[in-house]
C-alpha cells in the first residue's frame, strides 16, 4: 500500500454505527446513497485517498447536528469497482485512528472533519505482535463464543493467521454492539485489544446474569 507520510488535516467521515475500521485491517463496503457516491468520487481525486471511519453517537435534543465519536479510523481506498446500476463496491484499507477536532458540515454533501492523528503514530508502522498471546486459551474462548452466537467460519484460515489479523479481523467482524465496538477501536494496544475482545465473547458466552433472576 502507499506510503501516506504527511496525513491531510482534514478527511472525509463516514458516518456508520456498529462498522469498526482498524489498521492494517480491511473494510469492504457497498456504496449507494448519492452523498457517499460524491464522497468517494472526491477522495478519489486525492492523492492519498482517505476516508475516515467513525461511529456517530447519540446526539443530545439541545443539538441540531449530529455528534461523532471523537476517535476513528481512516482508511485508503485500494479497491474500487462500479456496478451496473451505479453503486460503488470498494476496500478500505485501514491507515491510522484520528482524532476529531472539528466537525464540517454544509460545504460538502457528506461530513468532513479536521482530525489529529498524533496520538496514533504508531498505527502506520510494521504489524505489532501480541507477546503474551495465547493461542490455545484464546481459541477455546473463541469456539465456545461461536457456538453460543451460532456463527461459522473457516477454522483453518483463523488458526494460521497471526496475532494482529486475528484480533483486528474478529474485532470487527463480531457482532457486538456500536459502544464494544467503540471500546475495541480504543484499545491503546493489540494486548490490550485482545483482553477487551475476549471480554466480551465470555459475556456473550455467559449471558445476561439477570436473565434467571427474571425467571
Amino acid at each position: 500500500m502507499k506510503i501516506i507520510s504527511d496525513p491531510p488535516n482534514s478527511i472525509p467521515v463516514f458516518p456508520l454505527p456498529g462498522v469498526l475500521l482498524l489498521p492494517r485491517a480491511r473494510l469492504p463496503l457497498n456504496i449507494f446513497e448519492n452523498r457517499y457516491l460524491a464522497m468517494i468520487d472526491d477522495a478519489l481525486k486525492t492523492e492519498h485517498r482517505l476516508i475516515g471511519m467513525a461511529q456517530p453517537r447519540e446526539t443530545p435534543k439541545n443539538k441540531d447536528k449530529p455528534f461523532l465519536q471523537q476517535i476513528g479510523c481512516a482508511g485508503r481506498i485500494t479497491t474500487f469497482s462500479e456496478t451496473e446500476d451505479g453503486h460503488y463496491m470498494i476496500t478500505l484499507s485501514g491507515f491510522s485512528r484520528f482524532r476529531i477536532r472539528d466537525v464540517h458540515e454544509g460545504f460538502t454533501p457528506y461530513v468532513q472533519a479536521d482530525v489529529d492523528w498524533s496520538s496514533f503514530f504508531a498505527d502506520r508502522g510494521a504489524s505489532v505482535i501480541d507477546a503474551h498471546f495465547d493461542r490455545p486459551k484464546f481459541f477455546k474462548t473463541l469456539s465456545k463464543f461461536f457456538t453460543a452466537t451460532k456463527l461459522s467460519t473457516d477454522w483453518d484460515n483463523l488458526q494460521e493467521a497471526d496475532e494482529e489479523l486475528l484480533i483486528n479481523s474478529l474485532s470487527m467482524l463480531c457482532p457486538f454492539e456500536p459502544a464494544e465496538k467503540q471500546a475495541l477501536l480504543e484499545a491503546p494496544d493489540l494486548a490490550n485489544r485482545r483482553e477487551t475482545l475476549v471480554t466480551l465473547m465470555e459475556f456473550a458466552v455467559a449471558g445476561d446474569p439477570g436473565d434467571d433472576l427474571l425467571q
